[in-house]
């Protein structure tokens, strides 16, 4: 992926930095592939609004990703790279040597006529699933699974990876992106690779108006309002507004909302760094 930064031909691109696309190799989804997204707009099943400064957006078609490789032991070809509008990484559309059609997510370094495979035994190669058992100590992974045959959980935007860094028995110890050391069973399967996309931390939007494309609407803060409307509201002048809390008056910035006895508390060695 490239980034461009803009010249400050208007005010909205003055800060612009963005996306060349130049790693998508395919503009249209594939049709068999996709299915309808329906947005909320921030609303529940009666039609109250129930989540704020959501909606507007651009109109989006889900593509359906293959996190579970269960094709296991046939060689794909990738055919395509494409952008997705439902996430931060890129999508690789795989067709199998029996005719079958999926998207993956696309690892980086992943190559438009790379030969692609799932399952126990496949090369130890960039975008190839295989169980933890079977991938050496000390690799990059991506799309990891919690349970075998769930389907990846850890790893999955973009730029992202995990590294798998000691089996002992039925458990392999993985150092996650947010600093956590966990435990998860060797029979789980984990994709070769860092998700590709890892520029995207740094595009700049450069204006209010993209945010409403992707279906965000403005956010007042909890400072700028009376007191009736927030607990941080209210105060003569610029005040600071006291405590951090949000609208309903819980704790942030620092309040542990982590269920004290939760069940996978046994398989954390180390927590995510503060």
């Amino acid at each position: 992926m490239g980034l461009k930064k803009l010249k400050p031909n208007t005010p909205g691109q003055r800060h612009k930095v963005a996306d060349t696309f130049d790693d998508v190799t395919k503009g249209s989804p594939e049709k068999s592939l996709i299915a309808k997204k329906k947005s909320s707009g921030g609303r529940n099943a009666s039609g109250k609004m129930t989540v704020r400064n959501i909606g507007g957006g651009h109109k989006k078609k889900y593509r359906l990703i293959d996190f579970k490789r269960t094709k296991l032991n046939v060689p794909a070809t990738v055919k395509s790279i494409e952008y997705d509008p439902n996430r931060t990484a890129r999508i690789a559309l795989l067709y199998y040597s029996d005719g079958e059609k999926k998207y993956i997510l696309a690892p980086n370094g992943l190559q438009v006529g790379a030969i692609v495979q799932a399952g126990k035994g496949s090369p130890i190669e960039v975008g190839n699933s295989l169980p933890l058992t079977e991938i050496p100590l000390g690799t990059v992974v991506h799309n990891v699974e919690f349970q075998p045959g769930q389907g990846g959980k850890l790893a999955r935007s973009a730029g992202s990876y995990v590294q798998l860094t000691a089996k002992e028995g039925k458990f392999a110890t993985l150092k996650l992106p947010s600093g956590e050391t966990r435990q998860v069973l060797v029979g789980c399967s984990a994709t070769i690779g860092a998700v590709s996309n890892s520029d995207h931390q740094l595009v700049v939007s450069g204006k209010a108006g993209r945010s409403r494309w992707l279906g965000r609407r403005p956010r007042v803060r909890g400072v700028a309002m009376n007191p009736v409307d927030h607990p941080m509201g209210g105060g003569e002048g610029r005040s600071s507004g006291g405590h951090p809390r949000s609208r309903k008056g819980l704790p942030a910035k620092g309040y542990k909302t982590r269920a004290p006895k939760k069940y996978s508390d046994k398989y954390i060695i180390e927590k995510r760094k503060k």
